[in-house]
């Protein structure tokens, strides 16, 4: 044995393929004799021949000799392990090499070739998931799906989590119309990954369609088949359509009856078999009216013809709405027909349009299909339009406002056209429609809920100015309609206010004063926002704070807060603690409207936390003015702190500040101190000193 171990190491390869060769033979004389023993088969697969010969040897030695025996063991083991480690690096870097000439052949279209690339890869890394749904997606285009769902489940061997390798079999199982299969495979993407929602929805809903498309089209064909006079009218008239070099009075008239013969889902289908898409591609006469810059009467007849034809197959019609934008000529005339001119194709338009804004699948079509980055700014000039037009372009943008995706292409041509267009209608208040514009103003305000776009009007000088100058003219314009525009400015103002910046500072004095005036306003809702942008607007300028504390704001809210409801307290409270913050006049403005803090203890009752919160504050602040706590020792201003700044609020700010003003009252009245001894509550009180010292 020692001869064999010492052939084993031997530098001489001769040597040391003659003493694993001889080792080899008493390892298999061992095995038959075990055979013979037993009478059984065994695996004589041999995985690793040196460590076989090892063992071999590692059981026959003694163990005196072990130690001698190990060192050249673990030798060859290591040498071994490092070799395939070395093996693995290399297959990995070719794996990548042959994975990247295969996706630049797949980009060039070349399928078969990034099909033999993507083999040749997995050929160095059978373990390698990419590659297997890279050549699944090469097969998909070459319509070979089993050998998709095949590649798709390897890779699920690889990784039972790789949802790219579910999406990519959902997509081959749904073209051999395997829908069951299909959702199943959808569903796994949603359970791997509950942040593909959106993929799950959008992959389901393709499913869906498809399997209603089918189920569509095979109804569609029996009712051919059966003779029905309808059915078979939707093909009759397509080929008349189809006549070439006639007038366009002509396909114009053939087009409105088309129209009238669409009634329901078969003939929409049958439209849609029948190619009725293509009319504008394979008719130049009709692509050339509808698509004419400036139309004249008949290809104004022609276009708004078509309008009412596409509205009839594609109302409830999902798969006819996807078809109809992947038109390349409808894709790039809706925009130029909205901003027309032509009152009658505008409008007609604008209810094709709304069939697909309506509903979250049609929206999605249009942001997938259509460059929306100057809709912001087409849809808005409706706002000048006296007719139905003005409401149907701001319910269609109210609806795409829902799509994040559309909220970005917005960003695009916010700060050069649409603000500029939008502050152009605010100080055009009484001259455009009005009800349209607070539509637009309240469109503006859902807007802010992307930062960048708050950002961009929070930083807009004319935008503020525009703002401004509406609520000025509330005087001269005192209609049901124009409080509908004040009221949604005032909650614009609010949405920006969540910015801070120089632009905000400079206006700030403004913007306070004009809703100090509206204070006053007979309107509960409007007072109640002016007081929220009050709220907003004032930490951003302590110049702010001192004019409408000299412009009495103290005594009005207190006076508003007697009789104001939950929203309104909100904002009051938060108004008066910024004014008593600091400003000494505030903190005797408040003790002398509000007698013994009636309010302010009422509004320490609320369940309203943050309304508690700053209650307490406000009490706190207005403590340091002589005779204030005086004034609260018949009350039950100690147990109601305590309550706060024991543990009841589940808000720290809360508890601080009530534990902040129990403590300011104890000082400035001590008397204080025999009620809160009576609640066991010295305990809490001196925990909020340290509160009360580090202020």
């Amino acid at each position: 044995l020692a001869n064999l171990v010492q052939g084993l190491n031997s530098t001489d390869s001769a040597v040391k393929e003659k003493a694993i060769a001889e080792t080899e033979k008493r390892l298999r004389d061992q095995e038959t004799s075990k055979e013979e023993d037993s009478k059984t088969a065994v695996n004589r697969t041999v995985i690793n021949t040196r460590a076989s010969i090892f063992l071999f040897i590692y059981k026959k030695l003694k163990y005196h000799q072990l130690s001698w025996l190990k060192d050249g063991f673990l030798a060859i083991l290591e040498k071994d392990a490092k070799e395939r480690a070395k093996r693995r690096k290399e297959n990995e870097h070719l794996a990548n090499a042959l994975k990247e000439k295969g996706n630049d052949a797949f980009r060039k279209g070349d399928y078969v070739i990034a099909i033999q690339r993507y083999t040749e890869g997995l050929e160095k890394r059978k373990d390698k998931q990419e590659l297997y749904t890279n050549r699944a997606q090469a097969y998909l285009k070459m319509h070979e799906y089993d050998k998709a769902i095949g590649d798709c489940e390897w890779a699920l061997k690889c990784n039972e989590k790789y949802v790219k390798a579910y999406f990519l079999m959902g997509k081959a199982h749904l073209a051999l119309k395997h829908y069951s299969e299909s959702r199943q495979c959808y569903k796994k993407i949603l359970q791997t990954d509950p942040q593909k929602e959106s993929l799950f929805k959008d992959c389901m809903n393709e499913v869906n369609l498809e399997e209603k498309r089918m189920k569509d089209e095979e109804r569609a064909m029996k009712e051919v088949q059966s003779g029905k006079l309808a059915a078979l009218s939707i093909k009759e008239l397509l080929q008349k359509l189809d006549r070439p070099d006639q007038s366009i009075l002509y396909y114009t008239g053939g087009i409105r009856l088309l129209t009238g013969a669409v009634k329901d889902c078969t003939e929409q289908t049958l439209f849609r078999t029948n190619n009725g898409f293509s009319i504008l591609k394979d008719n130049e006469i009709v692509r050339r009216g509808f698509c004419a810059e400036r139309k004249n009467t008949a290809e104004v007849d022609l276009s708004v013809s078509l309008l009412f034809l596409w509205q009839a197959v594609c109302a409830g019609n999902e798969e006819n709405q996807r078809l109809l934008l992947t038109q390349p000529d409808v894709n790039a005339q809706l925009p130029k027909l909205l901003s027309s001119g032509v009152s009658e194709i505008q409008k007609e338009t604008l209810a094709l349009i709304s069939l697909y804004s309506e509903n979250e699948n049609g929206r999605r079509l249009l942001v997938r299909h259509q460059d929306l980055t100057k809709w912001l700014q087409i849809l808005m000039t409706f706002v000048n339009s006296a007719d139905a037009r003005a409401s149907s372009a701001m319910n269609i943008l109210s609806d795409l406002t829902q799509e994040e995706r559309f909220k970005t292409q917005c960003r695009v041509m916010l700060s050069t056209g649409v603000l500029p267009l939008f502050a152009k209608l605010l100080t055009s208040a009484k001259l455009v429609n009005q009800a349209a514009l607070a539509h637009c103003i309240g469109i503006m305000g859902n807007l802010c809920a992307d930062v960048v776009i708050r950002m961009q009007m929070a930083e807009c000088k004319e935008c503020w100015q525009a703002c401004l100058k509406l609520v000025d003219e509330r005087f001269d314009v005192s209609t049901p309609k124009y409080q509908e525009c004040l009221l949604a400015v005032l909650g614009l103002m609010m949405n920006l206010l969540l910015e801070s910046n120089e632009v905000i500072q400079y206006f700030a004095v403004d913007i306070s004063g004009r809703c100090m005036s509206l204070l006053r306003d007979k309107n509960g809702r409007i007072v109640t926002r002016a007081i929220g942008v009050l709220s907003r607007i004032l930490p951003a300028s302590s110049s702010a704070v001192e004019e409408v504390v000299k412009g009495g704001v103290v005594k009005k809210i207190i006076t508003i807060l007697k009789a104001g409801g939950q929203i309104t307290s909100n904002y009051g409270i938060k108004t008066l603690s910024i004014c008593t913050r600091s400003n000494r006049q505030a903190q005797e403005d408040l003790v002398k409207s509000d007698k013994r803090f009636s309010v302010l203890l009422k509004l320490l009752d609320s369940e309203n936390e943050m309304i508690v919160g700053n209650a307490a504050f406000c009490l706190g602040q207005c403590l340091v003015v002589p005779g204030a706590a005086t004034s609260l020792l018949n009350s039950n201003v100690v147990m109601i702190l305590l309550k706060h700044a024991g543990g009841d609020a589940t808000r720290t700010s809360v508890q601080e500040n009530a534990a902040i003003a129990l403590g300011k009252l104890c000082v400035a009245e001590p008397r204080h101190i025999f009620q809160l001894r009576k609640l066991n509550g010295l305990a809490i009180l001196n925990s909020s000193m340290k509160y009360v010292h580090s202020i």
